[in-house]
């Protein structure tokens, strides 16, 4: 294969996508770079966007066998914010002047749901801030029921595209529901974020191709695709860790194939790599998503240990997160970040 004519391809196929993650060569590697940074330079702009994240509630009805909030983990501290405290740092978010906010949570039925819609009702009254939804799989009614209400978004991460394997991590779940939630979801109006885990026990080269070819055919609008990090108290506890080289290179092809998809830097490949989150920037990511989560609950949140936020008070991340743009020669948006499918250039 001709490195060049396929990073300059309008599509890319599963041999080709394999082949780009396979580089192994600095000097090919950097090609594959610069060409997504080039890709989301003219599909993306220069501008960075901001979504405040606030993980809510640590409670979750699932067992699955990477997550350090699955039901079985009896060593941490379980907590649920009150609607009002949510409600008070989504208007500490909006004050610092970040426009979009995603409300997350472990699959936890407490919060049920005419909870949420109250919340979303009352933060979309109140302030001009766009709402991502990050609950898990809930009932299709209830989708309608917050899009009705307000929300704007939902993060629902496929995780693997390898149905088998998919099964193997999830006790109750399977793929085909998932991506049925998925397309659910697209269709009744939701702006829909997917994505993947990369460096799973068990996950192949081929199975992160199938990930970014599955990101392609339900045209998502925003796809994450984060190093897998073991957690404690869970069965994969003494795996290894993803590759960042691998993580940034699927960013790099995902930016390729999916164009105008919004790509973060995801706060898991920050944490295994403490230039993680810049150099996912200069392959392809344009979002960066800063811990909103007060401090008194955020330790709790253990999807996986050690997790790096940008700095400890939330409140300075606006002002943070710009200086490391500036340092990239980037600048944070002061929009909503929304889709951006409606552009339909070619590059």
């Amino acid at each position: 294969m001709k490195l060049d004519e396929i990073l300059h391809k309008t599509d890319l196929n599963k041999e080709e996508i394999v082949y780009l993650l396979e580089l192994s060569d600095f000097r090919n590697t950097r090609k594959l770079f610069e060409r997504a940074d080039e890709v989301r330079k003219f599909y993306c702009g220069d501008e960075v966007h901001l979504r405040a994240i606030v993980d809510f509630s640590n409670y979750c009805e699932n067992d699955c066998l990477y997550c350090g909030l699955r039901r079985s983990n009896n060593n941490i501290q379980r907590y649920r914010m009150s609607p009002d405290e949510i409600i008070e740092t989504a208007k500490t978010i909006s004050n610092v002047g970040i426009r979009s906010i995603v409300l997350q949570s472990g699959d936890d039925k407490n919060f049920d749901v005419d909870k949420i819609a109250y919340i979303i009702y009352f933060i979309k009254q109140n302030f001009d801030i766009a709402i991502t939804l990050s609950l898990g799989e809930r009932d299709f009614e209830e989708y309608k029921i917050w899009k009705y209400a307000g929300a704007d978004r939902y993060l629902i991460k496929h995780e693997t595209a390898n149905a088998k394997l998919y099964s193997v991590l999830h006790e109750k779940q399977n793929l085909k529901e998932r991506i049925e939630h998925l397309e659910f979801l697209k269709s009744i109006g939701y702006e829909v974020g997917s994505g993947n885990l990369i460096g799973l026990p068990q996950q192949t080269i081929e199975d992160i191709a199938e990930d970014l070819l599955l990101c392609k055919k339900l045209d998502i609008d925003m796809a994450s695709f984060s190093p897998f990090v073991p957690s404690p108290n869970t069965p994969y506890r003494n795996k290894n860790v993803g590759s960042v080289e691998l993580t940034l290179k699927t960013i790099a092809v995902g930016r390729i194939l999916l164009k105008n998809t919004h790509i973060p830097a995801t706060t898991a490949i920050a944490t295994i790599d403490s230039l993680g989150r810049e150099k996912a920037l200069r392959v392809g990511a344009n979002v960066v998503m800063p811990d909103f989560t007060p401090k008194n609950y955020r330790d709790n949140y253990c999807l996986y240990p050690h997790k790096r936020l940008l700095v400890d008070d939330p409140i300075n991340s606006a002002s943070f997160i710009q200086h490391i743009m500036n340092s990239l020669g980037r600048r944070v948006s002061n929009s909503r970040g929304d889709s951006l499918k409606k552009q339909s250039h070619l590059i």
